[in-house]
């Protein structure tokens, strides 16, 4: 077991929101820390593991309003550390998974505080299991491809499409919901076909977890009228056509697309 001590930092992975998917790990730090330094998207469920008296202190980034900028949150984070705090710094999902660890781990070191890493169940994984579905598969799914589609206000999002258009690949698009219809447009442009199927999964791991099922070509609309406000991750390739719930979803995805070239 690692030792906790006193004026050291820990970058938490909280998983997707279930508390029950927490590493072993995780939960100990949490109920371990004198402060946490928590992300938007990290459940109250997961929150309550702090035993009490712990200082819970909201930095958390969401859909561009931030309440405090990067380098805040390194300062932060450096100064409870040095003032003799047991720190965790809470995120969602896996912390080196479009997580800012990077920047936090080096203000850490550069301020020679301890810093570790305790790695959590990203989203991509608990969209796959929450639709019965495989992220890889065998013959058709090789390749295992994370992005994030989060661009800066008034950036154009660039990628490399012609190398994530490929159709021997599971694509997971990470704060993807907003940017569905250059995802769509660019990966068909590159050579996906319109048919290849995708996957929106919303709060995924959470009581309100919602599923739909549609393909490339529709992916613009669906995102636009299938989901509601909260957090959604999209998965693109063949891998995902076969999930266990995906039939279930497929005539609710043909009654909104319906409804949807109505309106």
């Amino acid at each position: 077991m690692t030792e906790f001590l006193p004026g050291s930092v820990w970058l938490v992975g909280a998983g997707p929101g279930d508390p029950d998917l927490l590493t072993r790990r995780a939960e100990r730090l949490i109920g371990e820390a004198s402060v946490i330094f928590h992300d938007a998207l990290v459940g109250e469920g997961v929150l309550a593991l702090a035993r009490p008296g712990t200082r819970l202190v909201h930095v958390g980034k969401r859909s561009g309003r931030h309440s405090k900028d990067q380098k805040t949150i390194d300062r932060l984070i450096v100064e409870a550390a040095l003032a003799g705090e047991r720190v965790v710094r809470l995120k969602g999902g896996d912390p080196s998974i479009f997580g800012r660890a990077t920047e936090e781990l080096e203000a850490c070191r550069a301020a020679g505080v301890p810093v570790r890493i305790c790695p959590g169940i990203t989203a991509a994984s608990a969209a796959a299991a929450g639709i019965g579905a495989s992220l890889t598969l065998r013959g058709l799914a090789r390749k295992l491809t994370f992005v994030t589609a989060h661009a800066r206000a008034g950036e154009e999002l660039s990628l490399d499409w012609d190398r994530l258009a490929d159709p021997e690949a599971t694509l997971a698009v990470y704060m993807g919901k907003a940017a569905a219809p250059a995802v769509s447009a660019n990966l068909i442009e590159a050579g996906l076909p319109g048919d290849t199927p995708c996957a929106l999964v919303e709060n995924a791991s959470l009581p309100g977890e919602r599923h739909f099922h549609t393909r490339l070509d529709l992916l613009p609309l669906a995102a636009r009228t299938a989901l509601g406000d909260g957090p959604a991750l999209i998965l693109i390739g063949q891998a995902v056509a076969g999930g266990s719930n995906a039939q279930e979803h497929e005539s609710a995805a043909a009654d909104a697309s319906e409804l949807a070239f109505r309106r």
